[in-house]
């Protein structure tokens, strides 16, 4: 009877379970900086908190299921070795490139397919949601901040002139009578999206049965807090503007957001009980479902999933010690004909942190003015790097500077065409306002791009191919006014001396 309640108990558990311990004790030993680094980010994010409670609730949902396991026979399924090769070489790219996320990612698949590897498909079928649930550890959704703020800045908008007050809108901030308003990290409700999508999923799973009414479910919980978020954007303005900026302008903000998210999401789960479904019971033949016996010894199967974790680490170990190089240092720019040297018109400058060298120069033709601004990287890790969301055109609590849009434009560097990312800046000073054009793409070793995921790609092969991580960004900026001729002429003509200056600033290392 003790075998039909105890997995341990049985003889095949008991050869299983510490070979499975062993194995994630092992990779957990080759990845721990990765490990460390995403609970840095549970602890200091309000965002990712819940990512403490998600390792806990996946085993407490596997020890649910200690009855239907008991009675399995765990059997290796050494094929799943090929993806784990994937997911390992995946985290060696992340490394390569210092993308948390990717690596995060893929530190908690490597952790699932050694565990379904060891235990079997069969096994592994029964508690596939638990092991999928370990994903939501990833603290990964702040590339949607741009977006979810904008979103909520036209909702917020459009809802304040539909109540009849009148509001005056540059980019993410906005005027009305009683006040001035801007849409900050905190409005976009990444927060309110992450905790919702997490518990509504884990809901769906414990109240469902059928796939159909967990789908639904789902992205209710998608859905829901988005358009929550709005409504709560919208109603702290109005609670601002009636009480003469006295209410939800403070701390009491965020709690009054919170409340209000709590009630939604209440609201959410009490309408989704009502279709609440019975668990369906376990046949009996499904017990036998290994009763089959192992082509591969798991012994041998975790010595492989040994090897093949311990690759990723022992190869980047390898690339970063060939890769160092002496810190850049860039040269001066040789000016296209026509252009002279210039006092700096504006005193605008993007927030790149940390570049291994830096140029920026104003120069003029006539009346026409711009701007040049260079930041290289090499030598590229966590808190060094080209591209990360940190690193903006201006920061979203900027007391002058706020991007009004975005957008794309194809340029001519020389003989080569180049589609750029561009922007519209508006900086506001006491009786002075500076309305800035940017245009901005990405260098790295000798190739140009404008897709900050091509550019971490370029880094990631050149380095593997031994070729180091030289990157740079480069941005052309003038004054709206004089914008499209003054920046097309000059990126014609300096586009290829700024690609020479990269170029014999990348063979110095």
């Amino acid at each position: 009877m003790t075998e039909a309640y105890s997995p341990s108990s049985h003889p095949a558990w008991r050869r299983t379970l510490p070979l499975l311990l062993a194995a994630i004790g092992w990779v957990l030993f080759w990845y721990w900086d990765t490990a460390t680094a995403m609970v840095a980010i549970w602890a200091r994010s309000d965002t990712y908190a819940h990512a403490f409670i998600v390792p806990p609730i996946s085993f407490w949902l596997i020890w649910r299921k200690r009855h239907e396991l008991a009675p399995l026979k765990p059997t290796p399924t050494p094929w799943l070795l090929l993806p784990l090769a994937v997911t390992t070489f995946f985290w060696l790219l992340g490394e390569l490139v210092a993308v948390n996320a990717l690596t995060q990612f893929a530190l908690v698949a490597t952790l699932i397919i050694t565990i379904v590897s060891i235990l079997g498909i069969g096994v592994s079928r029964r508690i596939a949601f638990p092991l999928a649930f370990l994903l939501f550890a990833v603290p990964v959704g702040d590339f949607m901040l741009p977006q979810l703020m904008e979103w909520t800045a036209n909702f917020t908008v459009l809802a304040l002139r539909a109540t009849g007050i009148p509001v005056y809108r540059e980019g993410l901030q906005f005027v009305i009578p009683s006040g001035n308003w801007s849409v900050v990290e905190a409005c976009s409700g990444i927060r309110y999206i992450i905790a919702s999508v997490t518990v509504g999923t884990l809901f769906a799973y414990l109240n469902y049965v059928s796939l159909h009414r967990r789908l639904i479910f789902v992205a209710a919980s998608i859905l829901v807090p988005v358009i929550a978020n709005w409504l709560r954007a919208y109603m702290i303005v109005m609670i601002g503007h009636f009480s003469g900026n006295k209410l939800a302008v403070g701390v009491d903000h965020l709690i009054y957001g919170w409340v209000f998210f709590g009630v939604v999401i209440l609201a959410m789960f009490a309408i989704g009980a009502r279709w609440s479904e019975a668990p369906r019971p376990v046949s009996a033949g499904a017990t036998s479902l290994q009763n089959v016996s192992r082509a591969i010894p798991s012994t041998l199967v975790v010595v492989l999933i040994a090897a093949l974790s311990a690759a990723g680490p022992l190869g980047f170990a390898a690339i970063n010690q060939a890769d160092k190089a002496s810190p850049p240092q860039l040269g001066r720019l040789t000016l296209p004909a026509d252009w002279t040297e210039a006092p700096p018109f504006t005193d605008w400058k993007p927030f790149y942190a940390s570049p291994s060298a830096m140029l920026q120069e104003s120069f003029s033709n006539g009346d026409q003015q711009l701007g040049v601004y260079i930041a290289y990287y090499r030598n590229q890790d966590y808190e060094h790097k080209l591209v990360t969301s940190t690193n903006v055109l201006a920061v979203s609590n900027d007391p002058v500077w706020a991007v009004l849009s975005r957008g794309r434009s194809t340029i001519h560097l020389g003989d080569a065409s180049l589609d750029v990312r561009s922007a519209n800046l508006l900086g506001k000073k006491v009786g002075l306002e500076t309305n800035l054009v940017v245009w901005q793409w990405y260098w790295v070793n000798g190739r140009l791009t404008s897709s900050e995921i091509e550019a971490k790609l370029l880094a990631a092969l050149s380095r593997m191919r031994g070729m180091g991580d030289d990157s740079a960004v480069i941005m052309l900026y003038a004054p709206a006014e004089t914008a499209q001729a003054s920046l097309a002429a000059f990126a014609k003509s300096a586009g290829p001396k700024i690609d020479a200056l990269l170029t014999r600033t990348r063979e110095t290392r």
